[in-house]
């Protein structure tokens, strides 16, 4: 390091970059990409919409997220304390950790409602196995759907167990926990979206799905229906502005490693699945006469089931996809609570174990307001939102972009030129320059256009 000592790492290290790949890739891949990217993509243009995705994940999401990872590979350390590492080596303010701080509290606010809705997939799951979806029509999916939102119990009883596994993940450590588990998962992941999209070629209506994903129709591009969700989706689908990636990135090995064709291959492979996705769910939705597709949960969790329900094989169509559904939601929820749980072992001398059991509480706990804003607390409201929708409008539309904004502005403006030159590369000549230049002046203002719109679209539409 420039005229500092590397920090001590304490909480583990990956034992190869693939491993680094596959776990930012889990933590990317998410329910998003499942039920939103896809539907978004079929109703805005298709193809245009995809390639102007594309060229917003170029200017927003590979620049920021490569200056996260390597913010993180630098720092050696938590999010927060890595930024006050940092900070002190570019002589710039201790108030720069805020980026860990703001990152760290977003990721334990998302969890305690991801958790909730990725509960649903893990009851689906269950209703799979069981043959509860067997002919099921159309009335009675969306009423099966309504009692799951209105049973508390229910509710409580799948969030609970779906933070269990992810807090038993997290508390087993970087290398047996974490690393052995996106090991599996990942691989296990990429092996059912091929068995689904082979289903789907099979038996699904395969030209009306890709007819639907990538016919390309310019005259559906609108700047608010479908560039600046094109532009939000680049930024939040990287799982950026939440330190996930900046801890993921400081376990990296000691020897360098390509940043740039690391963060490549995780960006592709994210796009990769949001659009296999489209194309195993559509085909089937467009093959069952009957049901539209629908946007959001109601894809996943009304409109899908009435398509297993009345297919050949579709029982264990319905298990396969639903695990994919599971195993999706669970790569990225464990990498939501390891910024703070990195942060508690390194500052507070209590054992992993001890510190992700305590932390895991108090999210189930924060997470009964989600369970209940369906049912009990729906009529509770701030500012025309309920408690979950709160939640979610907080840490998507302002925590995130802030901490994204930051981490663009800190890592190419106050860092040195020397220190950016030792982690990436030359910044003044190839393909790092531009980087660098994209970094500092397109990345911070599209950021920038996201936050305001979000914020006036909700306060002053």
């Amino acid at each position: 390091m420039t005229g500092q000592s590397r920090p001590q790492r304490v909480n583990g290290v990956w034992h190869a970059r693939w491993v680094f790949i596959l776990a930012a890739t889990g933590s990317a891949v998410g329910l998003g990409n499942i039920w939103k990217f896809p539907y978004i993509a079929g109703e805005n243009g298709g193809g245009a919409f995809v390639l102007v995705y594309l060229v917003c994940i170029a200017l927003i999401g590979i620049p920021i997220m490569m200056a996260e990872v390597m913010l993180g590979r630098r720092g050696r350390m938590s999010p927060i304390n890595a930024m006050l590492h940092l900070s002190k080596e570019a002589g710039a303010s201790r108030l720069w950790s805020s980026i860990g701080w703001s990152g760290m509290l977003a990721g334990v606010l998302i969890l305690s409602f991801y958790s909730v809705i990725a509960g649903w997939s893990l009851h689906y799951l269950s209703l799979s196995i069981n043959g509860d979806l067997h002919q099921i029509s159309g009335s009675d999916s969306g009423a099966l759907f309504g009692q799951l939102l209105s049973d508390v119990g229910t509710l409580m009883g799948w969030h609970t167990l779906f933070l269990m596994i992810t807090v038993a993940i997290v508390a087993a450590g970087v290398i047996k926990g974490l690393g052995r588990a996106v090991s599996v998962m990942m691989p296990l992941l990429f092996l059912l979206l091929l068995v689904l999209l082979g289903f789907s070629i099979q038996q699904g209506d395969f030209a009306a799905g890709w007819q639907f994903l990538f016919t390309f129709d310019s005259t559906n591009l609108e700047w608010k229906t479908s560039v600046l969700p094109a532009l939000g989706h680049a930024f939040f689908t990287l799982s950026l502005g939440m330190g996930a990636m900046m801890v993921y990135g400081a376990y990296m090995p000691e020897q360098k490693a390509p940043l740039g064709q690391m963060v490549l291959t995780v960006a592709v492979l994210d796009t990769i699945v949001a659009l296999v996705a489209g194309l195993v769910i559509f085909p089937i939705v467009f093959a069952t006469p009957a049901i539209e597709p629908s946007s959001g949960p109601g894809l996943l969790f009304v409109s899908l089931p009435v398509a297993f329900g009345n297919m050949v094989a579709g029982q264990w169509v319905a298990v396969l996809f639903f695990l994919l559904v599971s195993i999706a939601a669970l790569s990225s929820a464990i990498s939501l609570i390891e910024p703070t749980v990195a942060w508690m072992v390194e500052n507070k001398g209590y054992s992993r174990t001890t510190i992700v059991a305590i932390l895991g509480l108090i999210i189930w706990f924060v997470g009964l307001g989600t369970v209940l804003s369906f049912n009990e607390w729906a009529e509770v409201k701030l500012f025309g939102m309920t408690f979950f929708d709160s939640l979610d409008f907080l840490t998507a539309n302002i925590m995130l972009p802030l901490g994204g904004l930051f981490i663009a502005l800190f890592a190419g403006w106050r860092m040195q030129r020397s220190t950016l030159v030792e982690e990436v590369g030359d910044v003044d000549n190839g393909i790092y320059k531009w980087w660098l230049r994209v970094l500092r002046w397109v990345s911070p203002l599209l950021v920038l256009v996201v936050f305001v719109m979000s914020l006036w679209d909700k306060f002053f539409a």
